[in-house]
């Protein structure tokens, strides 16, 4: 914050860091930041995650929560690589629509899988702006949503239900497996989880098309790894506490992304993308 570097070169040289050189230096900072958010998108993506990471910011003189869109894609040599950083407002369809349009104008294409939450607005952005793109709904988000609606003595027999849905090898097969399980949630009169269950399973299926390799399918089933970048990034925002604009969150969140992703997160092969084969459909 301002204050610690105030506080850091009053320790170290015995003055304070005149007002006006800390806002020139940030300045320097932002503008690199910036540019490193806009920057062109040259590679493919096959695989591409996206999540909302929620903070606080004053709008119209009180404070309320406003959400950062971010992404990160999977290139065609396997690499993972945050491709997107936007403030997302509401994370509405709106907000969705500007934040891929803006990744599309930027050069985003290859895009064959996109895995995020059962968010309305963003399940309708991949529909009309990424048309050739299969969706994948984070199986985690969609086992709590399911065990949200069933009661704590049905919760560990539930639990285990579900995952035997999705450790079967296909599609058809975990289909299958699904409808049994809802048959079973009526018959202990567990209407609302049976309903959960039947409605969100085909989108959370996705991963198990023939189109994707077996060996991607327990890294591309869930959204664990932007999951993960966010709790780095709320480590972080949970210090500052509310900001005062959405500029400054977004600067520093971005800040923090590329501080931990730039080491062997974004050099190391995530996926053996080899494995794709040319049995995919066209991609976008």
């Amino acid at each position: 914050s301002t204050r610690q570097v105030d506080d850091i070169s009053q320790l170290l040289w015995g003055d304070r860091m005149p007002s006006q050189t800390l806002s020139d230096k940030l300045k320097k900072v932002y503008g690199e930041i910036e540019a490193w958010r806009t920057r062109p998108l040259e590679d493919e993506y096959p695989y591409v995650f996206m999540d909302g990471v929620w903070h606080k910011r004053s709008w119209g003189g009180h404070v309320e929560n406003v959400s950062v869109l971010v992404a990160i894609g999977v290139n065609a040599e396997g690499h993972r690589e945050v491709i997107g950083v936007a403030e997302g407002m509401k994370e509405d369809r709106d907000s969705w629509e500007q934040f891929v349009r803006s990744m599309i104008e930027r050069g985003l294409k290859g895009v064959r899988l996109v895995v995020g939450d059962r968010c309305a607005g963003l399940v309708a952005t991949v529909g009309s702006m990424l048309p050739k793109a299969r969706y994948q709904r984070c199986m985690v988000h969609f086992m709590r949503n399911v065990l949200s609606k069933t009661p704590p003595t049905h919760r560990e027999w539930a639990s285990a239900a579900l995952k035997a849905i999705f450790a079967m090898e296909s599609r058809e097969s975990a289909l299958a497996k699904a409808e049994q399980v809802a048959t079973e949630m009526e018959s202990r009169r567990l209407k609302a989880a049976a309903n959960c269950l039947r409605e969100g399973v085909g989108e959370t299926t996705t991963y198990l098309l023939d189109e994707f390799p077996d060996g991607h399918r327990r890294r591309i089933r869930t959204n664990n790894m932007i999951e993960r970048l966010n709790r780095e990034i709320r480590r972080r925002t949970r210090v500052v506490g509310g900001f005062p604009d959405g500029n400054s969150a977004l600067m520093l969140i971005c800040a923090r992304i590329r501080h931990v992703t730039a080491n062997e997160w974004s050099t190391r092969r995530y996926l053996d993308m080899s494995r794709l084969g040319d049995n995919l459909v066209e991609a976008n």
